[in-house]
């Protein structure tokens, strides 16, 4: 359980404009923790990562859900607002906003521990080395989310133009700082120098429980995933390499031992999650419902990853490995209003603050770095940069170590299997209104790809085929939407689940691809992200 502190940043970002945010308040007492040992940097740092998550909204705002029609109760306006890609009014645990208020309570916790080591004299001995470390991957990682999911996508053409989120590198006393959002491109910069000062001093002897922090490994998969998004593929593969080692193979995911467990929910998701394991990088729990929504419940089961997904466009589709089978196959669900096929992934935890009258919280345990995606983010790298075999050499070490086949991909064969595949959505004599899907969607990167039908674009989308199966229920394949320009589309089901009206798209410069600003920010006087009345 995380400890709370007095103090509480509520920052203000404003919104496409660059300009600075009015006061709310001048400022508030100083009543925050003083943190002048090197135990209190250590016990800080407990806090300086978020106890919500991100990934409710951004499964649900990806193609990995369809709308199974207004007979299905089980659904809210929360949940209703983020599906449509709206700008979300409603407030809970699993809200944009409630995301937005605790990473930045994380940042001031992570800027209280800097500060405590400055009055210590400075990153002395090795632990306040190791903390400054992780203080400052902490302060990065937070904004490297907000980013994001606040703003646009990064891309070396317009990120010094879009507006950015504001960085917070310092602790203040005021409780509405004025602070400038700035832009994508200076957000990054200053993610990447924290990165670079924290890289060199990372080490994992100050951590009693080293999944839970930036360990040495999580750092790397942080600086990957990073330096991808960032459009800098030599670093993401520099740092791929430092992560995964020389021998990758034995750091992935054992899905045998998996399948070997009896297969019920609480034994494959426990061990899903699982501290010991060298694939788990980097885990953590947050409060919210992703437990229950990911689990075998009906829980907002009116926006699901139903059957015809998963048999079109990922987990059950034809693919590449042919008629081989998962380890640990998906699981389908179907009964009146549930058409759900999930991995198990997401245990289901309730924390009991009072067991007497059973109330609490809802909580789930998530693993926010592993050596899979790693892999996965390195086979993209290497297609950037046009090593073909060495990312075909990748996506194979991925593929056997998911599904039961000794088959070896080769560019060749990703071009010969990939090609031939239809587009999603694409209008046809059979599908005049562009409803359909399978495993691949039209790509419309900011950064310059080679044409469809070539090497480079079918091994990208066997590479984000991958990972859309890897990432799955993490909230991730968000991101690949964005990064990609991949339009998709919101389609309502039939009562057999089938594709039955297309009800909205989301094109590749869509300004709802930037979640709007939280209300509470945007009510202080920051502007909101942009939106163009549909």
């Amino acid at each position: 359980m995380k400890k709370k502190i007095l103090y509480v940043l509520m920052v203000l970002a404003t919104g496409a404009s660059l300009t600075s945010c009015d006061d709310f308040l001048d400022t508030m007492p100083d009543n925050r923790t003083t943190v002048d040992t090197e135990s209190k940097v250590k016990s800080i740092l407990v806090s300086a990562y978020p106890d919500k998550t991100f990934a409710l909204v951004t499964e649900l705002m990806s193609d990995n859900s369809d709308d199974y029609g207004a007979s299905n109760p089980y659904t809210d306006r929360f949940v209703d607002q983020v599906y449509a890609w709206k700008d979300v009014t409603e407030s809970n645990n699993d809200s944009p906003e409630s995301y937005w208020e605790e990473s930045y309570q994380a940042i001031a916790n992570a800027n209280l521990a800097l500060d405590g080591i400055k009055s210590l004299g400075g990153a002395t001995t090795t632990a306040l080395k190791e903390e400054k470390a992780e203080a400052l991957l902490c302060r990065a990682y937070n904004h490297f989310m907000l980013v994001n999911l606040f703003s646009k996508a990064y891309n070396s053409k317009t990120s010094t133009q879009d507006a950015g989120i504001p960085y917070v590198e310092a602790t203040t006393t005021e409780l509405m700082p004025q602070l400038p959002r700035g832009t994508v491109a200076e957000t990054y910069e200053k993610i990447e120098k924290d990165l670079q000062e924290a890289l060199p001093l990372v080490g994992d002897s100050h951590l009693d429980v080293p999944k839970y922090h930036f360990n040495t490994r999580a750092a790397y998969a942080f600086a990957c995933r990073f330096y991808l998004y960032y459009e800098k593929w030599d670093k993401a593969v520099e740092y791929a390499n430092k992560c995964l080692g020389s021998q990758p193979k034995t750091m992935l995911r054992d899905w045998k031992a998996l399948a070997s467990l009896t297969q019920t929910y609480d034994a494959v998701t426990n061990q899903y999650i699982d501290a010991g394991s060298n694939c788990n990088l980097l885990i953590s729990t947050s409060v919210g419902t992703l437990g229950l929504v990911f689990g075998p419940y009906r829980v907002y089961s009116k926006y699901s990853h139903g059957n015809y997904i998963a048999s079109h466009e990922d987990g059950l589709a034809e693919n590449i490995w042919g008629n081989a089978d998962f380890y640990v196959p998906m699981k389908k669900y179907s009964a009146t209003n549930l058409d759900k096929v999930i991995f198990w992934k997401m245990p289901y935890k309730f924390e009991y603050t009072d067991p007497v009258a059973g109330i609490g919280y809802r909580r789930t345990v998530m693993t926010t770095f592993t050596t899979d995606e790693c892999l996965l983010n390195r086979a993209e790298a290497y297609i950037m940069l046009k090593k073909y075999d060495e990312a075909a050499a990748d996506l194979t070490l991925w593929m056997q170590n998911t599904v039961n086949t000794s088959m070896v991909l080769t560019p060749a064969s990703i071009q010969e299997f990939y090609k031939d595949i239809p587009y999603s959505y694409d209008v046809t004599e059979n599908d005049p209104d562009g409803i359909e899907s399978t495993i691949k969607k039209h790509l419309n990167p900011a950064f310059t790809i080679d044409a469809e039908g070539s090497v480079q674009e079918c091994m990208l989308q066997c590479m984000l085929d991958f990972r859309r199966i890897e990432t799955m229920e993490g909230g991730l394949r968000w991101f690949d939407i964005k990064r990609y320009g991949i339009e998709i589309i919101r389609r309502t089901m039939n009562s057999s689940g089938i594709p039955a009206k297309k009800t909205d798209v989301l094109t590749k410069d869509d300004e709802r691809r930037a979640i709007q600003i939280p209300q509470k920010v945007r009510d202080a006087g920051c502007p909101a992200n942009p939106r163009t009345a549909k």
